[in-house]
């Protein structure tokens, strides 16, 4: 079966699932065989400041997708089914620009559109693949193995404390993450004050963030790694007001690769529980694991 896959998201899926796709989105990067297949889009993107790249992005949203397909790469691989995604069409290719590109095409594949707004939808999108793959007993082990290590994690939080967290997944303006992100940090026994399961994610103004105060606060920008966040983090740690939020003043902030581990729905949200677990409850949790950084 020739697959494509237009999202990171689905791509970590499918090679999870022991598939590999014979083509794939430009930000495909992990696993990093991903990166030495072809790619079947371009992101109109580039600028490098958060303010910059917002706006960026809601010019080229106003006038249209985000990105531009290779119809003639799709061709060339003749794909059988397309798994993509009606999540975002910000974070990568969605099911609307797919079909609009194979109107035109000769080739007919299926087209899986994956829909994922809490933490249980991305398990049900582990079965929707495997389903259509052939791969449903593998599909099955991993979602079990997945719900097994998230119950481990909850057993282990404690009812009281529960800190006030917050996840930002943009600078520049302020945007506290949303859809299963809430799910992720109530797994990991905080409290997300900020946003509701399953809700889209929003700007909010400065003043806001502050009088919410959060006690832990993690940045993890949609499409950063931790050292492009770390470069970048001038853009929060300038605001007035920044040095009498509760985690600046007791050294709980933290910088976490977003792409990695928040802003794909991948079963590495799972690892994203475990590792926030530790940064909610360090006196019942291992260590900050190395991959996360203090600014």
């Amino acid at each position: 079966m020739n697959v494509v896959s237009t999202s990171p998201s689905s791509t970590e899926i499918l090679y999870e699932l022991g598939v590999e796709p014979v083509a794939v989105s430009h930000a495909c990067d992990h696993p990093p065989a991903a990166t030495e297949l072809p790619s079947i889009d371009v992101s109109k993107v580039d600028a490098t400041a958060s303010a910059d790249r917002h706006e960026q992005v809601r010019a080229a949203t106003a006038d249209g997708h985000l990105y531009r397909m290779a119809a003639d790469r799709i061709e060339a691989v003749q794909p059988d089914l397309i798994v993509t995604q009606g999540v975002c069409g910000v974070c990568a290719v969605d099911d609307v620009l797919v079909e609009e590109t194979l109107a035109d095409l000769e080739v007919d594949p299926d087209v899986l559109a994956l829909q994922a707004n809490r933490l249980a939808d991305v398990l049900e999108c582990v079965e929707d693949v495997g389903q259509a793959t052939g791969t449903e007993a593998r599909a099955g082990r991993l979602v079990d193995d997945l719900r097994e290590r998230i119950a481990a994690v909850e057993e282990r939080v404690p009812d009281e404390p529960r800190p006030r967290t917050a996840v930002l997944e943009w600078m520049d303006p302020i945007r506290p993450a949303g859809s299963w992100v809430p799910d992720v940090v109530d797994a990991a026994g905080g409290e997300y004050g900020i946003g509701d399961p399953g809700e889209r994610s929003k700007p909010l103004e400065w003043d806001a963030f502050l009088e919410y105060d959060p006690e832990v606060l993690v940045v993890a920008p949609c499409g950063f790694d931790a050292e492009r966040t770390l470069e970048q983090f001038h853009e929060l740690s300038d605001r007035s007001g920044w040095d009498e939020i509760a985690a600046v003043r007791d050294d709980r902030v933290f910088i976490l690769d977003g792409s990695a581990y928040l802003t794909r729905w991948t079963p590495r949200l799972v690892d994203a529980v475990e590792r926030l677990a530790a940064l909610c409850h360090p006196d019942v949790f291992d260590s900050v694991p190395e991959d996360i950084v203090q600014p």
